[in-house]
C-alpha cells in the first residue's frame, strides 16, 4: 500500500511514490504495475480497501468483480479464522496475459475476460467465470501467500486447494448457480478423463529445476487436486476441516510448509488417518474402478465390491494392481440425499451388508459423486437405478455421475455403447443445466469418434432427437422468474440443435442474426454463441466476413473471444484456411490464437486435417511463441485429440 506520494524535487514531470514494507514473502508473489487505468473501489466489511483497476473508460466493468471480492474477503476470514493480512487488495486487468490470473500478494493480475463484466454485453457464463477466478486468487492470499509451499513439488496443494475453495466461495456468494454440480462436470470428470490415460502422472511430482514448473501445471494439479481435496473435506467433515485449516495457517504463517504439514494438522483436528489415505491419491497416478453387485438376503442387501485401476485403454492388465484407500458412501431410494452407510475401502475386495433394504429399493454408490472413482454396476443394479433418473428422485449430481461413468466405461471398451445410448432415454425429463452440459460433452466425444465411420449422420439425428424436446420446452426467450442456470441451459441446447442442423432452430438463428447485424434487435449476450455457431456452420463466405467484421468492431475482449471460439464451425476448405490465417494475424491476441486453431480442429472432419497441417507448416512460429508454457500443450491437445487412426498417432508422435 502507498504511504506517501509527492512531486519529485529534481523533475516536475515525475512523482515519487513510497510504499509500505511487505510482510515476509516469497519473491514470485511480488508485482509492480505501471500504466494508465481507471478504478472502482469499496471497503469490505472487515475494513480492507478493495480496488478493481480497468482499462481507461471501463471502470463500470469492474463493479461485478469488486462486489465479489468485497464479499469474499470476509468469507475467507471467517472460514480460516485468520484475518486478511494487508490493508488493501487490488485486482487489475492486463491486456495480454497467458494465464487466467496470478495471485500476487495484494495486487492480483487478471486477463480482461477473467475480471471485466459489462452488464449489457456479458453472458451468464462469463459472470460465473469471473466469480470463480476472483474466489480462486483471493483464496491464495491465505493459502499460498501467507503460507507458501516449501518447494514446487507441493505446488499441487496450492492450486488444488484454491481450485476447490473457489467453488465454496461462489456457492456462498451465488447459491443460485448450483456451482457444486458444475464442479463435477468442469473439474472432476475432466481430471478423471486425463488420469485414466497410461501416460498420466501422480498429483505430486518431484520438481528438479523451477523451469519444469509450467509443464507440471495441468488439469491433474488443478482439477484432480481439487477433487481429492473435496473428497477429503467430505471424509473429515466441515467442522474438523476448518479447525485443521486454522491450525495449519496459524502454525506456518509467513513461513513455508509441505503437503505433509497440512495432513498432520487435519489429522490432529479429525483423529482420522489422513496421511495414509491421501498418499494413495497423491503419490500414485490413476484412480480405481469399483465393481459392485448386490444380492437380496431376507430383509438385507448384501453388496460385493472390488477395486481395480481404471484405464481408458480397457480393463487393467498388469502384475501388481495399485490399490487405493477409498472413502465410499452408499445411499438408497429411501433417502437419496443422505448416506445410509460410509466405509473406508482399504482392500481389493469387500462385502457389505445393508440392513433393512426392501427388494424394490435401489442402491447407489458414491453419493454426490464426491469419491474420486468410477462405479460399474451389475446389470440388475443399473436397471433398478433407471427409474430414479426418469422420475428425478436421484439428485442431479448423482444422475450426472452415473451417465459420465457409463460413457467412459463404454469408451474404454468395458461395456457396450448401445447400452449407454439406451440409458440416455431415461433422461427425457432432465431439467438440470449441468447434467445436460455433461451429457452434451459425452455425445460430442462420441460424435467425433463416429465421424471416422459411416454413422456420423445417424448420431446427428440422435442428438436432434435427444435435444429437441428440451429445446421446445425452453424456447428462445427468457421467461419471467428464470435465472442464471436457465440462461446457460438455453444457450447449450440451442447451440447443440443449431449445430446438428435442426431446421426450426437454424431458421430462427438466421432471422435473429440478420436483425442483430442490421442493428434492429441486438442479440442478448447469452444467445450470441449458439446463434453465431449455427449461422457459421450452415453459412458461406459472406457469413464469415460478417463475423470477422463483428470481431473487428467488438470493444469487449469477451465478445472477441466469443467470436474466435466459433469461427472453426465454418465448413468449406477455403474458408477454413482463411480462419487459420486469421488466427495468427495481428487481429488475435497471442493468448487466444490457440482457441481459434482448436476451434477449427474440433469443428469438422476437414477442419481437423487442415488445423494439423497448419500447425506443421507454422510450427516454428507457434513453438517460439508458446514454448515452455501451458499454451503449447493445450494447442497440441486441441488439435490432435479428434484423430483416431494409428497412422495419425505415428505422425503426431
Amino acid at each position: 500500500n502507498v504511504i506517501d506520494r509527492k512531486p519529485y524535487p529534481d523533475d516536475e514531470n515525475v512523482v515519487e511514490v513510497k510504499f509500505a514494507r511487505t510482510p515476509v514473502m516469497s519473491t514470485y508473489l511480488v508485482a509492480f504495475v505501471v500504466g494508465e487505468y481507471d478504478f472502482v473501489e469499496t471497503r469490505s466489511k472487515d475494513g480492507v480497501c478493495v480496488r478493481v483497476y480497468t482499462p481507461v473508460g471501463k471502470a463500470e466493468q469492474g463493479k461485478f468483480a469488486l462486489e465479489v471480492a468485497a464479499k469474499t474477503l470476509p468469507f475467507y476470514k471467517d472460514y480460516f479464522n485468520v484475518p486478511y493480512p494487508l490493508p488493501k487488495i487490488d485486482l487489475i486487468a492486463i491486456a495480454d496475459f497467458a494465464a487466467g490470473a496470478m495471485e500476487n500478494w495484494g495486487l492480483v493480475t487478471y486477463r480482461e475476460t477473467a475480471l471485466l463484466i459489462d452488464p449489457k454485453n456479458s453472458c451468464s457464463s462469463s459472470r460465473q467465470w469471473v466469480a470463480l477466478v476472483v474466489g480462486h486468487e483471493l483464496a491464495h492470499q491465505w493459502f499460498g501467500n501467507l503460507v507458501t509451499m516449501e518447494w514446487w513439488t507441493h505446488l499441487w496443494l496450492n492450486e488444488g486447494f484454491a481450485s476447490w475453495i473457489e467453488y465454496l466461495c461462489v456457492d456462498h456468494c451465488f447459491p443460485e448457480y448450483d456451482i457444486w454440480t458444475q464442479f463435477v462436470s468442469a473439474d472432476y470428470t475432466r481430471a478423471q478423463e486425463l488420469d485414466a490415460l497410461d501416460n498420466s502422472h501422480p498429483i505430486e511430482v518431484s520438481v528438479g529445476h523451477p523451469s519444469e514448473v509450467d509443464e507440471i501445471f495441468d488439469a491433474i494439479s488443478y482439477s484432480k487436486g481439487a477433487s481429492v481435496i473435496r473428497m477429503l473435506h467430505d471424509y473429515i467433515g466441515d467442522k474438523d476441516f476448518k479447525k485443521g485449516m486454522n491450525m495449519y495457517l496459524t502454525k506456518f504463517q509467513q513461513k513455508n510448509a509441505a503437503t505433509e504439514d497440512l495432513w498432520e494438522s487435519l489429522e490432529n483436528a479429525s483423529g482420522k488417518p489422513i496421511a495414509a489415505v491421501m498418499n494413495t491419491w497423491t503419490k500414485q497416478m490413476g484412480f480405481p474402478l469399483i465393481y459392485v453387485e448386490a444380492e437380496q438376503v431376507e430383509d438385507d442387501r448384501v453388496l460385493r465390491l472390488s477395486q481395480k485401476k481404471f484405464c481408458a485403454s480397457g480393463p487393467y492388465v498388469g502384475e501388481e494392481c495399485p490399490q487405493w484407500m477409498v472413502p465410499i458412501t452408499i445411499s438408497t431410494s429411501e433417502d437419496s440425499s443422505h448416506a445410509k452407510m460410509k466405509i473406508l475401502m482399504d482392500k481389493p475386495d469387500m462385502n457389505i451388508v445393508l440392513k433393512d433394504v426392501k427388494p424394490d429399493q435401489w442402491v447407489k454408490l458414491n453419493l454426490g459423486t464426491v469419491g474420486f472413482y468410477r462405479t460399474q454396476y451389475s446389470s440388475a443394479m443399473l436397471e433398478s437405478l433407471l427409474p430414479g433418473i426418469r422420475d428425478l428422485s436421484l439428485p442431479p449430481v448423482d444422475r450426472l455421475g452415473l451417465q459420465n461413468d457409463l460413457f467412459s466405461l463404454a469408451r474404454a471398451g468395458i461395456i457396450s455403447t448401445v447400452e449407454v445410448l439406451k440409458v440416455m432415454e431415461a433422461f427425457v425429463n432432465e431439467p438440470n443445466y449441468t447434467v445436460w452440459s455433461d451429457l452434451s460433452c459425452n455425445l460430442g466425444i462420441l460424435s467425433t469418434l463416429l465421424s471416422h465411420t459411416d454413422f456420423y449422420e445417424e448420431i446427428q439425428e440422435f442428438v436432434k432427437d435427444v435435444f429437441s424436446p428440451i429445446g421446445e420446452r425452453l424456447g428462445w426467450d427468457p421467461k419471467p422468474g428464470e435465472g442464471h442456470l436457465d440462461a446457460l441451459l438455453r444457450g447449450l441446447v440451442l447451440g447443440k440443435l443449431g449445430k446438428a442442423g435442426h431446421k426450426a432452430t437454424l431458421e430462427e438463428a438466421r432471422r435473429r442474426f440478420k436483425d442483430h447485424v442490421e442493428g434492429k434487435q441486438i442479440l442478448s449476450a447469452d444467445l450470441r454463441s449458439p446463434v453465431y455457431l449455427t449461422v457459421l456452420k450452415h453459412g458461406d463466405g459472406t457469413t464469415l466476413d460478417i463475423m470477422l467484421k463483428l470481431h473487428k468492431q467488438a470493444d469487449m475482449q469477451e465478445e472477441k473471444n466469443r467470436i474466435e471460439r466459433v469461427l472453426g464451425a465454418t465448413l468449406s476448405p477455403e474458408l477454413i484456411q482463411k480462419v487459420l490465417t486469421f488466427a495468427l494475424s495481428e487481429e488475435v491476441r497471442p493468448q487466444d490464437t490457440v482457441s481459434v486453431i482448436g476451434g477449427v480442429a474440433g469443428g469438422s472432419k476437414h477442419g481437423r486435417k487442415a488445423a494439423w497441417k497448419f500447425i506443421k507448416d507454422n510450427w516454428e512460429e507457434l513453438y517460439n511463441r508458446y514454448q515452455g508454457g501451458f499454451l503449447i500443450s493445450r494447442l497440441i491437445k486441441l488439435s490432435v485429440e479428434g484423430f483416431a487412426v494409428d497412422k495419425m498417432a505415428a505422425e503426431v508422435k
